[in-house]
């Protein structure tokens, strides 16, 4: 499933990718189970803090309950909503990697998980990221129709230690990979 999506993203794009590459972009696959218990003031609790998934795409299994929020524009600072849980459905995140290397034509999304009063809450997100030894930038065919790279080539595994190794701050891990002549 995450390679149909990630072909069809690209191909919105205007560009193919080899096996190899597809490979490469989702190399390392890592599966979470988050336990989220039910809290009498939900409002003085963090379930998990707002931040992009560093990941080429995240895809969520929610259970019933509710709690995941998407911000909805990058500049409106506290513009949230909340993501109904839809039995059967699953949530598809385009990460950071898929950010730097459409340059920046995808955003990654950002989100935060609420505890609720009622109930305890479970969610189990599949991770699809590259290799921690793959290189990530801009992908060539976007910067020469761009004119410009938003995003410098990283190391994924230099971009995962950032990205573990800071608080999360929304998507400021973003600018580990940010291209300073890109403005």
């Amino acid at each position: 499933m995450v390679r149909i999506l990630l072909e069809i993203l690209f191909e919105n794009l205007g560009v193919t990718l080899d096996e190899e590459k597809f490979e490469s972009l989702t190399g390392l696959k890592m599966v979470n189970m988050n336990f989220y218990p039910s809290c009498p003031n939900p409002e003085l609790t963090v379930g998990v803090g707002r931040h992009s998934d560093m990941g080429t795409l995240t895809v969520l299994l929610q259970d019933g309950i509710g709690g995941l929020y998407v911000k909805l524009e990058q500049d409106v600072e506290d513009e949230w909503i909340e993501i109904p849980p839809i039995p059967g459905a699953l949530v598809i995140n385009v990460g950071d990697t898929m950010q730097i290397l459409s340059n920046g034509r995808y955003k990654s999304a950002e989100h935060r998980v609420r505890t609720t009063s009622s109930e305890s809450r479970v969610s189990i997100p599949l991770f699809a990221t590259p290799k921690p030894s793959e290189k990530i930038g801009p992908l060539p065919q976007l910067v020469e129709s761009d004119g410009v790279a938003h995003y410098k080539q990283v190391l994924f595994g230099d971009y995962m230690k950032n990205f573990f190794g800071k608080a999360h701050e929304g998507k400021k891990s973003l600018d580990f990979a940010q291209n300073d002549d890109s403005t």
